[in-house]
């Protein structure tokens, strides 16, 4: 089996998104999922660009990956080891060095202004720079395919000056993303036709036409061997080749499962659909759910004909197994086929029922009222047990929430500086007894961290016999959704928590008031909770 490579862009390529900007703490976390699903290269960013991308750098931990950073080559009339610019990049001390140069004559001439020559010069003589100082090099030549049509000779002229100068990849950049996968082929095979070995070309496809995983999937089948992309496609525009969908591509279709091999294991494509949520949960974006393998629609089927015959043999609607990519099959509940779906569900939760219960029917029409007024179990499955439970009478009552209040005061300190504090009063009754307890908003430095942390604080200061369950509970994720607009606006509130025997689940809760919606969630990630422990109630 030939060796494919997988070259990850996302912290680079991918901050080019309109509306995306990783903060270092947010870079790190997502090289460590990259590392973790098993590419072969992270592109960590451009160092002396920013100051977010030289920090990352400078913290980046170790990983099995080829750590990457990003550069130019030289400008004309500077020597490459006088140019600062190139200094910076090298400066990162990573392990390879990527190096974007023009390829094609009118981005040359028009762009840079410089000579052809000058412009292969500058090409050559970077790259030797780099491999001097021993990193492993890569050359993006620019607008490769719009320089090939306009210059066939010089765009090539520009790979085999880098090639011939050390450089261990020549990455061919559909830089306008136009180019259409038959072009693309048909290119790629002429470049190797002409001596450029395949096992030395990349390929980074941009989806402006919605044929980057096509084009780059026809380049392989051309015998280019590195592939280039982002997790769920970000990139300027309209993205890049997205290695959400070409990494199960080739795992999983033919011809690729059986004649190459890539970082990425069986095992590991289990987690892509959690690290592609990851992703858009560090950007506060909500998943496309209509997303190839990973999307929450990618396996659901509507009830009726394909509903029935998937309870029979899920084959005959899925192009893959759903676990196989770490994603879920849903049949959304609705009559039979949604009865059928459901007991399944309990029966993943340890909760019997059996068809023709009526409590099933009134689980459904519950869940279909409750997500008229904004509701969504698609993730909080924690909330969704609840539901269940509620109607097939298995919810254990631990305590009543009697009343609570939060105040948010805005006032000086003493450095005479404006600051917020929240304030939160809940009372719950406990068995007979009633418990009262209060909580300010600051955290351990004196850092106002607002209402809801103030409120879920107080709730879980004095659980009386529950106590002892809730210690090891915390709260990792809090994400805000408007569901619908105008005066009419609901907010819906999801919780994710954790405790100490690495559980992790997640919460909804929907109102007008944010507030409130982010309280009824924190509720129901305790009573969940307390009923995982097998809690006795009072």
């Amino acid at each position: 089996m030939e060796r494919l490579y997988l070259y990850d862009t996302t912290l680079r390529d991918g901050q080019q998104t309109q509306g995306v900007q990783f903060s270092t703490a947010e870079k790190g976390r997502i090289a460590g999922m990259l590392d973790e699903l098993g590419v072969d290269y992270v592109e960590g960013g451009w160092p002396g660009a920013n100051p977010t991308d030289s920090a990352f750098f400078e913290t980046a931990s170790a990983m099995r990956a080829v750590m990457t950073a990003f550069g130019m080559t030289k400008r004309s009339g500077r020597s490459a080891e006088n140019d600062e610019v190139l200094g910076a990049v090298l400066n990162a001390r990573t392990p390879a060095v990527c190096l974007v140069g023009k390829a094609h004559v009118f981005h040359v001439r028009t762009a840079l202004g410089i000579t052809l020559e000058e412009n292969l010069d500058n090409i050559s003589r970077s790259i030797a720079h780099v491999v001097a100082q021993g990193r492993e090099a890569l050359f993006d030549a620019e607008h490769f395919f719009d320089g090939w049509e306009a210059d066939a000779d010089y765009a090539f002229d520009c790979l085999r000056a880098a090639l011939d100068a050390g450089a261990r990849w020549i990455v061919l950049c559909d830089t306008n993303g136009g180019v259409l996968p038959a072009r693309i082929g048909a290119i790629c095979a002429e470049v190797i036709a002409r001596g450029i070995p395949g096992d030395h070309l990349g390929i980074h496809a941009h989806d402006d036409t919605g044929n980057a995983a096509a084009c780059s999937l026809a380049a392989i089948d051309a015998g280019v061997r590195q592939i280039q992309g982002t997790l769920n496609g970000l990139g300027e525009r309209c993205g890049n080749a997205n290695l959400t969908t070409l990494i199960p591509t080739l795992l999983l279709k033919e011809p690729y499962r059986s004649r190459y091999e890539i970082g990425v294991g069986a095992q590991a494509l289990t987690q892509i659909t959690r690290m592609s949520r990851s992703l858009d949960d560090i950007l506060n974006r909500v998943p496309r759910r209509s997303a190839p393998y990973v999307g929450a629609s990618a396996f659901a089927h509507k009830a009726g004909l394909h509903a029935s015959a998937i309870l029979k043999d899920p084959s005959t609607y899925e192009h893959v197994t759903p676990e196989d990519v770490g994603n879920a099959r849903i049949i959304p509940m609705s009559n039979q086929a949604g009865q059928s779906n459901l007991l399944r569900r309990l029966g993943e939760m340890g909760l019997q029922a059996h068809k023709g219960d009526p409590a099933l029917e009134s689980i459904l029409e519950d869940v279909k009222a409750r997500e008229e007024r904004g509701y969504s179990y698609d993730t909080a499955q924690a909330s969704f047990e609840l539901v269940a439970r509620a109607h097939l009478g298995m919810l254990p009552r631990f305590f009543d929430i009697k009343r609570y209040r939060v105040s948010i005061e805005r006032r000086k300190n003493k450095y005479d500086r404006m600051v917020s504090l929240s304030e939160a009063v809940v009372v719950v009754k406990i068995g007979a007894q009633k418990v009262l307890s209060v909580s300010e908003s600051l955290d351990a430095s004196g850092s106002d961290r607002g209402p809801v942390n103030a409120l879920a604080k107080a709730l879980a200061k004095d659980l009386g016999p529950y106590q002892k369950h809730i210690d090891d509970l915390r709260l990792v994720d809090f994400k805000v959704r408007i569901t619908q607009g105008g005066t009419e606006a609901v907010t819906r509130v999801v919780i994710d928590s954790e405790d100490g025997a690495g559980r992790r689940w997640s919460t909804v809760g929907v109102s007008a008031n944010i507030v409130d919606a982010s309280f009824e969630a924190l509720l129901d990630a305790i009573n969940w909770k307390l009923i995982r422990d097998e809690a006795v109630p009072v």
